[in-house]
Parts: structure tokens; C-alpha cells; sequence
């Protein structure tokens, strides 16, 4: 709206609305006038024109919340273990043709080309069977134990959640003693850390809602991370957390991730890119 008001000689001012209606007094100091009005005579002009502006149709607070993205809350991250946290050491081909034999391991590979489930596969054979399957696969794992390494970045990134206050937790289809001996030899520890001890395992969602009822969050605040799509990122998925796969070797297409019907919510080829895609996406709290 535009007013116009005349300008007296003490430098107040007396509005007049330009629609004639009555004056409506309204005291303008005398520093608001240009610095050639602020003494002279009211004779020497009638009225001096000051603009003011409407106000802005949406309170500040409400702009300011409108050009601010707001990111996701996240307050927990659980790893996967072996391929994960640790440089990939074991031969799951091999294993899985010592426990399968040659023929059964190619027949039921190509049935299943994502992977072969061979904890889940045992569980329907006999005892006696189940025991000499297990043992096979003990037997690697020991090995794999031997020759236990951490991933490039893991150390790394475990402090960086901790400076932020964020917790982390493991579920790993290997065993208590594998992860009791990541904890000791390179001195990260991860609570809860559920091993194959716990039923049922991943892809199984369990374990992973069981440690958010043990932190007491939310799912939807939970990121699982690791490098298995139909044990990790279904686990996750199927829990209702997000889903970060970690691809090193550029194993995932897209192809896969439909046949599955599972694709991450994240994908990253190196533990040192959850850094920045964490920072990127989400409101960092404990």
C-alpha cells in the first residue's frame, strides 16, 4: 500500500490513505526522512510519499522450513561379518561342492543363480547327513579364521559412528567363534553381535529385529549393511530397515536386483563410501 504524509514542521508526520478517508496519525521519526526534508518548513511542499511494503504472505519460519531438506533420523547400523567386516577369505564354491558333491553343487546352482543357501538346504537332510555337512563347513571356517582379515575401512568407519554417537551392531551367519575372535584381534566390538547360534538366521528378519528391540528404535532408524543380496539386503528389507550393499567386485546389476524383487536402498563398491552416504542422507543422532 502506498501512503502519502505531510510532514510538519517538528518532522512528525500525519498520514493521509489515499482512498480519502480521515488521516490516521502515525509517527514517522524524523531520521526515516531524506536528510533535505528533516528541517524544512512544511510550506515548502505538502506531502513526501513513503512506500510500504506488504508483508510476506508466509511467516519466515515457514520459508525457512520450506528451503530446508529434512533428512531421515539414523541410529543404528548393523554389519554383516564375513565379506563385510572382513576381506572375503573363504570358498564358498568350494564348500559348497564338498558338502553338495560336484553334480548336486551344478544342479542346484543353477537352479538358485543368486547363491546356494546351504545352512537352509542341510537343515531338511538326516541327522547323520546334517552332521557331516556341518562338519565340512566347520572345517572352512576354521581356515577362514586362520587367514581372518579386516576390510579395508571398517576401522574407520566404526569411529566415525561412535563419534557420533550411533550404535553398531553384527548378525553374521558364521559362528560365535569367529565373531569373538574379530572382536578380540582387532578390538572393535559390536553389541548385539548375533552369530549362526541365533534362530533363526538371515535372510530370516529376526535377528535384526531383535537388535532394534534391544536398542529400542525403530527398524525405519536402522541401516543394514552388507555384501549379500538375498541374505543382507533381504534380511534388512524384510525387517523394514534400509539396505546398504556393498559390491566390490561389481557382482549386482540391476537384473538381479529384479529377478530377487530386492534392491538396496544403497549401493557402494568400498566401506569408506558409507562415510560420505551417511553424512548425505541422514540426520546423524543417537
Amino acid at each position: 500500500m502506498i501512503c502519502f504524509s505531510h510532514v510538519n514542521f517538528n518532522g512528525r508526520t500525519t498520514p493521509s490513505r489515499t482512498t480519502g478517508s480521515s488521516p490516521v496519525p502515525s509517527p514517522l521519526p524524523p531520521k526515516y526522512l531524506p536528510p533535505k526534508y528533516r528541517t524544512m518548513p512544511s510550506l515548502l511542499f505538502k506531502c513526501i510519499p513513503f512506500i510500504h511494503p506488504k508483508p510476506h504472505p508466509f511467516p519466515l519460519s515457514l520459508v525457512t522450513a520450506m528451503s530446508t531438506k529434512t533428512k531421515t533420523r539414523l541410529r543404528g547400523v548393523v554389519f554383516d561379518m564375513d565379506g563385510t567386516l572382513t576381506v572375503p577369505v573363504i570358498d564358498f564354491s568350494s564348500m559348497y561342492k564338498a558338502v553338495l558333491g560336484e553334480t548336486e553343487y551344478r544342479r542346484i546352482r543353477q537352479e538358485n543363480p543368486s547363491g546356494i543357501d546351504i545352512l537352509h538346504l542341510i537343515e531338511s537332510w538326516s541327522p547323520d547327513e546334517q552332521r557331516k555337512a556341518n562338519e565340512i563347513i566347520l572345517d572352512f571356517e576354521r581356515l577362514g579364521r586362520e587367514r581372518l582379515q579386516i576390510m579395508p575401512g571398517a576401522a574407520e568407519l566404526c569411529g566415525f559412528l561412535d563419534s557420533k554417537k550411533i550404535r553398531r551392531g553384527l548378525i553374521t551367519r558364521n559362528v560365535k567363534e569367529a565373531v569373538d575372535l574379530y572382536h578380540q584381534r582387532f578390538e572393535i566390538v559390536f553389541s548385539p553381535a548375533l552369530s549362526r547360534e541365533f534362530r533363526p538366521y538371515k535372510p530370516d528378519p529376526a535377528p535384526l529385529l531383535h537388535i532394534c528391540s534391544t536398542w529400542d528404535v525403530q527398524p525405519n532408524e536402522v541401516m543394514m549393511v552388507g555384501d549379500s543380496l538375498k541374505d543382507d539386503v533381504a534380511c534388512g528389507k524384510r525387517a523394514g530397515a534400509f539396505t546398504c550393499l556393498l559390491d566390490e567386485k561389481g557382482r549386482y546389476c540391476s537384473a538381479d536386483f529384479t529377478e530377487l524383487d530386492l534392491e538396496p536402498d544403497f549401493k557402494v563398491a568400498s566401506l569408506a563410501e558409507v562415510h560420505s552416504l551417511l553424512e548425505t542422507n541422514f540426520d546423524l543422532m543417537p
